[in-house]
């Protein structure tokens, strides 16, 4: 479809003609940044941050397998990639546009479900799991709905903030039940 819009373009130059294209090629830029995570709610929360990031020039990249996690709840999924991509993503647009990126990636390793949201931060906002906003009576809820949704399943939740980079590392195990019932 891109080779017939290309095509379409540079045979007519008709105002009207590249008008269409253009919007053709936006319409297609959006399934092409589709990303399939093998879970359906967690498709939905990808594919709604990214557009938000992207909003706000925010370079947004995520790699995620879900395809056999099947244990963790729809719910607490989105509490999870919810609450730590919207932390990230708030962070992050604080920061010059040439600086701000967040990078998604999570996999099954070696018996674990592996969760790493990064964000380009400033170095001063150090603190783990704690809101940086004004009003610490109501902010904050959404990190530890997060960190009880992980520790649900006897994971664990670790964050730090070096050069630059916030890392939010979420580990929960894989055990012998929840192995076959991901299969």
């Amino acid at each position: 479809m891109k080779n017939h819009l290309l095509v379409l373009e540079n045979q007519s130059d008709m105002v009207e003609t590249v008008k269409m294209s253009q919007k053709l090629r936006k319409e297609i830029s959006d399934y092409e940044n589709y990303i399939h995570t093998g879970c359906d709610i967690l498709d939905i929360i990808i594919k709604d941050k990214s557009r938000k990031a992207k909003e706000k020039n925010i370079d947004f990249s995520a790699t995620i397998d879900f395809y056999d996690v099947k244990f963790i709840e729809s719910l607490d999924i989105s509490t999870i990639f919810g609450n730590g991509i919207d932390n990230a993503i708030e962070a992050t647009e604080k920061l010059p546009e040439e600086q701000r990126a967040v990078i998604i990636k999570a996999k099954i390793i070696h018996g674990f479900v592996m969760i790493l949201i990064e964000n380009t931060c400033n170095d001063r906002s150090k603190s783990k799991f704690k809101t940086s906003k004004e009003d610490k009576f109501l902010h904050g809820f959404g990190i530890r709905n997060m960190k009880k949704a992980v520790e649900k399943y006897n994971g664990e939740c670790t964050s730090n903030c070096t050069d630059g980079k916030y890392n939010l590392k979420i580990l929960i195990p894989i055990n012998s039940e929840k192995r076959s019932a991901t299969k």
